[in-house]
């Protein structure tokens, strides 16, 4: 009956479709239900709602089709500014982007076998043509258009014009079906997988030779076989052409350095997932995560945890007068290292301006994967508005006080020539930070702390002119948030000094005032550095070219130390000693053990840096309870007593309360032996109700 026939719909009813958003992480045509569209410019096309975010995951499975192995590219790109049309079709775009088989549409096959016939063929010309790739041209149709929706920018459609891969006649045109490409080139992809020119790029950037990549990947392709697909016959020009390209390519793309970062950005947008231009109201903000970094973050941040390392170079990333300081977002692998997985460069890092761009980015992780989830979330900004943190990611918030501790050690070992001073003055500044509760206003122990030492001038004008106008906001976040452990904070502060070492080389001073020199070094060299490191911890390949001062931070060295070389009297628990791994005649002295301001002897720890030594030190004294537990634990430990002695109202609260009371049995009566002994410092009972909720909140969401 022809009123039961199936009525196509027409372009009108697009929005009416369901958006489809396949798990896999790359997905094709097969995977999505295509609908008919009858009547317009599109009438008989096949179209598909999908989130915008993935279109390049469908790019990417659609170049990967096992019958005919493509490779999409850009025929032509156009876009629209968010406002510029009144009434705006169904189907207007803000982004309408061309894909088309590389493997067309100009065929060149008889053309070649003229070419060889000695004949003279004039090559196309216009738009399409591409000389120098004319023997990759067989005539295929297949193409498809995707519209980021003008009304929905959150949706793209997909409009797949021509979806087989045949030439005009409709026969079978490259690939396994095609009985001509047979044994040659033509049943794979036409060029290299840009994974495979990722891996390749990162090789040369850290220095392997081009014969080392060859006879690599020659190991690769042999241990899985003989080659399969077109990145198995990877040629040695292959490698040289991008030699070339890292050879002939520079940060300054232009001569002015805004116009060159804006110039990078739009080659470059795959990478980018925030930018803002400097104008005079907006600062400027530009927010860069690669495909590897997403993957490193998809795969290290689910259940675990993510750090802000944020105004590094505060003094010197500087254009005129305005700052550029770089903040990085890390994850910790399984080796307990710091993994760069975004990179900020801003004018500005309020919270108003963090809330801009970090929803999206969250967003875009659990675009990729629903499920992906953060534990916890470490700030070193004692000023950040942690709502921000908490509404885009989910997650509990800790405060990370690696650097102020490392800044007040360099200042005090600069400027203090005793070493009693500088011990009894880091120990002091440790309580000013934890132990202001404890009877008496932060002010007055500040006071304190510079009668004390007035006499060690330097320091305490450093102190008043550095900390003091913000030491309440570094007090009250201890008294609200919890304190991260040595082990984050060895591999930040590892992270901030390769940093620092890549980015600060006098031989590069002249560049620190471009802005895009910073994002040409970042998304370069330091990130082929880490791309290398994690490469051969999975494959074991290339170990001795992995720098060997940073494939292990403190907290991991300190793994290494076994409990017979720390020295530990149990009646002086002001001195510890460790002997040294290398010269077992030799012995470092820690002071004030067992503490987060603990001080070492040793070489890297007069340095400023947290050491070996003092981690292997405080988890010694953890395990065995022979010193006071880390002041941080202390005030998380004595908010959970306090909770349990106040039941609170909630019957969630009271559960988790109950949940870790029970976790915490064993902890709470060794608590109470140190307190008898002399050894556990008091804590007031009045902590504030603020910390109780940021331990609690991330069992509440």
């Amino acid at each position: 009956m022809k009123g039961h026939e199936h009525k196509m719909p027409r372009m009108e009813d697009i929005l009416n479709l369901p958006v489809q958003d396949p798990p896999a992480a790359e997905f094709s045509a097969a995977h999505l239900k295509w609908v008919k569209v009858d009547g317009g410019r599109h009438g008989g096309d096949n179209i598909a709602l999908i989130p915008f975010a993935r279109v390049d995951d469908f790019v990417k499975g659609e170049s990967s089709n096992p019958e005919c192995p493509a490779s999409f590219r850009v025929e032509s790109r156009r876009k629209r500014p968010e406002g510029s049309i009144s009434k705006p079709r169904v189907d207007g775009y803000l982004e309408y982007t061309l894909y088309w088989c590389s493997y067309g549409p100009e065929d060149f096959r008889d053309s070649q076998s003229s070419l060889e016939d000695g004949l003279n063929v004039k090559p196309a010309s216009g738009k399409g043509s591409r000389p120098g790739r004319r023997h990759m041209m067989r005539g295929c149709v297949c193409h498809f258009t995707v519209k980021r929706l003008y009304t929905k920018p959150l949706l793209a459609l997909i409009i797949y014009n021509q979806r087989t891969h045949v030439d005009k006649s409709g026969a079978p045109c490259h690939g396994i079906l095609d009985q001509d490409a047979l044994g040659t080139r033509a049943m794979y992809a036409p060029r290299i997988s840009e994974d495979l020119r990722q891996k390749v790029m990162s090789m040369l950037y850290v220095g392997i030779p081009l014969d080392n990549i060859i006879q690599h990947h020659t190991e690769v392709v042999q241990g899985h076989g003989g080659p399969h697909n077109r990145d198995d016959f990877l040629t040695r020009n292959d490698v040289r052409n991008m030699e070339r390209v890292i050879r002939n390519s520079s940060h300054e793309l232009l001569e002015d350095d805004e116009s060159s970062v804006n110039m990078w950005v739009q080659r470059h947008h795959k990478h980018v997932f925030y930018f803002q231009s400097n104008s005079g109201l907006e600062p400027f903000i530009l927010g860069i995560q690669t495909d590897w970094q997403l993957q490193q973050m998809l795969r290290y941040g689910h259940n675990g945890s993510m750090a802000f390392h944020s105004m590094f170079g505060l003094k010197r990333l500087k254009m005129s007068v305005v700052q550029y300081p770089l903040c990085t977002l890390l994850v910790f692998d399984l080796s307990h290292n710091a993994i760069p997985v975004a990179w900020i460069i801003s004018s500005s890092f309020s919270s108003q301006d963090i809330q801009k761009w970090i929803g999206l980015l969250a967003e875009r992780i659990r675009t990729k994967d629903p499920g992906w989830r953060l534990n916890s979330f470490l700030v070193d900004d004692s000023s950040l508005d942690i709502s921000i943190i908490r509404e885009a990611f989910q997650c509990r918030v800790l405060l990370c006080i690696w650097h102020v501790r490392r800044a007040w050690i360099r200042s005090l070992l600069k400027n203090c020539c005793n070493i009693d001073v500088q011990q009894e003055m880091f120990k002091q500044l440790g309580w000013v930070l934890y132990c202001t509760r404890s009877g008496q206003h932060s002010m007055d122990a500040l006071d304190d702390l510079m009668q004390v030492f007035v006499d060690q001038c330097t320091f305490m004008d450093y102190f008043k002119r550095r900390w003091l106008p913000n030491i309440e906001l570094w007090i009250n976040g201890i008294k609200s948030l919890p304190v991260s452990s040595p082990e984050p904070n060895a591999a930040i502060e590892s992270y901030h000094l390769r940093l620092k070492l890549k980015l600060f080389d006098e031989l590069h001073a002249n560049s620190w005032a471009r802005v895009d020199w910073l994002i040409h070094k970042l998304s370069t060299e330091l990130h082929s550095l880490y791309w290398l490191d994690q490469y051969s911890i999975e494959t074991g390949c290339f170990e001795n070219l992995r720098d060997k001062s940073f494939s292990m931070n403190a907290w991991c060295q300190a793994l290494n130390i076994p409990d017979v070389d720390v020295v530990l009297d149990e009646h002086n628990l002001q001195l510890a000693k460790v002997i040294s791994q290398t010269d077992r005649n030799l012995a470092y002295s820690i002071w004030n053990p067992g503490s987060e301001f603990s001080l070492c002897n040793c070489p890297w720890s007069r340095l400023g840096n947290l050491c070996k030594h003092v981690i292997k030190v405080a988890n010694l004294c953890k395990s065995r309870q022979v010193a006071r537990p880390l002041l941080a634990a202390q005030v998380y430990r004595q908010t959970m007593l306090t909770l349990l002695q106040n039941t609170p109202d909630d019957p969630l609260v009271l559960d988790h309360a109950i949940l870790h009371a029970t976790r915490l049995q064993h902890d709470i009566k060794s608590l109470e032996e140190l307190s008898n002994n002399g050894l556990l410092q008091p804590l007031p009972t009045d902590i504030s109700s603020h910390a109780a909720e940021n331990i609690l909140s991330p069992y509440l969401y």
